[in-house]
């Protein structure tokens, strides 16, 4: 397996990057490059291709064109199956593929070699006392007996973070981590991120999400995806501002930061 990415070169680098489906692109042209330390959220809205751009990033599909360098590897040129355990991807489709009678706490424990079932691998006592601590970070450390399909909506994300984190990834990547989430769980998983945006330690993050309002306190760049396209990306406060997050959704809005949380309305 290859080293984490040197420091001068990007965790993340896009050039050109087109995905088409059927004839019909779903991204065009996206240039984008993510550095160490950096922590990014991704805003568009539904169908804009933002899901499509986390896909590429994780190394879970492949360009029309362009080239896609993760981790200081090129798509095309690496064996995936050695990248993609460096790369943890949080989103509804991880949840489609694990069995909903497993615990919570095997769903965590599993992570550790970004497998599907625990009996793929061979697990020490520091393993399981790591996915322990884990499911404790995020307060839900009671529910590690329970099965994963009964769960609650908010304690099923907190697990599916602790299971992303268990592989000590070199990229975090989160795909609408927010959607179903009550009023309660939205602020636990947001003070969750904030505290891993804030950590020197952590990854690279990236955080897919339709509202301003789930964007958590500590991360420091932005980008706005509509039809398919990278339409600003760079520094936050350059990035999510009223003219440009008005264009991206087509409705006129007020965006402003109070506080450390962003917030946004209509005019």
């Amino acid at each position: 397996m290859s080293g984490p990415a040197q420091p001068d070169r990007p965790a993340l680098s896009l050039s050109g990057v087109t995905i088409r489906r059927d004839g019909v692109p779903v991204l065009i042209g996206v240039d984008w490059q993510v550095h160490t330390g950096e922590r990014w959220v991704i805003l568009g809205p539904n169908g804009s291709g933002k899901t499509t751009l986390l896909q590429v990033a994780a190394a879970r599909l492949w360009p029309t064109a362009g080239t896609v360098e993760i981790l200081g590897e090129r798509l095309g040129q690496v064996d995936v199956r050695t990248l993609r355990p460096r790369v943890a991807l949080v989103s509804g489709s991880v949840t489609r593929q694990l069995r909903h009678d497993l615990s919570a706490r095997d769903v965590v424990a599993a992570g550790r070699y970004g497998a599907l079932e625990t009996w793929w691998n061979t697990y020490t006592a520091e393993d399981w006392e790591r996915a322990d601590r884990l499911l404790a970070r995020g307060g839900v450390e009671r529910i590690g007996d329970r099965t994963f399909g009964v769960i609650s909506e908010g304690e099923r994300q907190q697990v599916l973070l602790a299971r992303a984190l268990m592989g000590d990834p070199e990229l975090l990547m989160l795909d609408e981590p927010f959607a179903g989430l009550d009023l309660g769980a939205r602020e636990r998983l947001l003070v969750q991120l904030s505290g891993l945006a804030t950590d020197p330690a952590s990854p690279p993050i990236i955080l897919v999400t339709h509202h301003c309002e789930e964007i958590p306190p500590g991360f420091t760049h932005g980008g706005l995806v509509s039809g398919g396209t990278l339409l600003a990306s760079g520094p936050l406060e350059e990035v999510v501002t009223s003219a440009r997050v008005s264009e991206c959704f087509g409705v006129e809005v007020v965006v402003g930061c109070t506080d450390a949380r962003w917030w946004s309305r209509a005019t």
